[in-house]
């Protein structure tokens, strides 16, 4: 009885199967009527290619860009210059082994009628600053704290071998 109720039921299927199949197709017939009859669009043609022109470089009697000028030269093959630059022989504070830019003033402190400024580390450490003292990693000696901000002095390499000084800051982080 088993055998034929599924005999049946594929029967069954089979035949919707084949007439799913065999299914009316004039309809796509005529869409497919309709898509060929329309016109073709324009394809808009490929832009034209203009020939590469060379440049000749003509300015042979003149400094190379790629060597210094002949001042800089000098001072560094002398090793002069105004004498500006960072003592290498004292010992590196804590702070200076972070970059300016990722130290945070948080506040003040007046201690003994000094002012001294709060730095946020990047570990999240707060540590006490005071004037003469070094922060970053450009050899900056702060030169002023007051409520708002510190001021330091930072000495960085000009490029030609010898160092200059860049007047740099940090404002108070609300």
């Amino acid at each position: 009885m088993n055998t034929r109720i599924t005999t049946l039921v594929s029967l069954l299927a089979a035949a919707m199967f084949l007439g799913a199949c065999s299914r009316d197709m004039r309809e796509l017939e005529a869409w497919t009527t309709e898509m060929n009859q329309r016109p073709a669009g324009r394809i808009e043609p490929l832009p034209e290619v203009k020939p590469y022109e060379t440049y000749i470089y003509a300015a042979h009697d003149q400094r190379s860009p790629f060597t210094p000028d002949s001042v800089a030269a000098r001072q560094v093959a002398s090793g002069t210059g105004d004498g500006l630059q960072p003592d290498f022989d004292r010992p590196r504070e804590f702070l200076e082994e972070f970059p300016l830019d990722s130290l945070r003033m948080v506040g003040t402190i007046l201690m003994q009628n000094e002012m001294y400024g709060l730095i946020r580390a990047t570990d999240g450490s707060i540590h006490r600053v005071r004037e003469g003292e070094y922060l970053g990693q450009n050899h900056g000696r702060i030169s002023s704290i007051n409520e708002t901000r510190i001021d330091l002095t930072e000495i960085i390499p000009d490029g030609t071998g010898g160092w200059t000084e860049r007047r740099a800051g940090i404002a108070l982080s609300e």
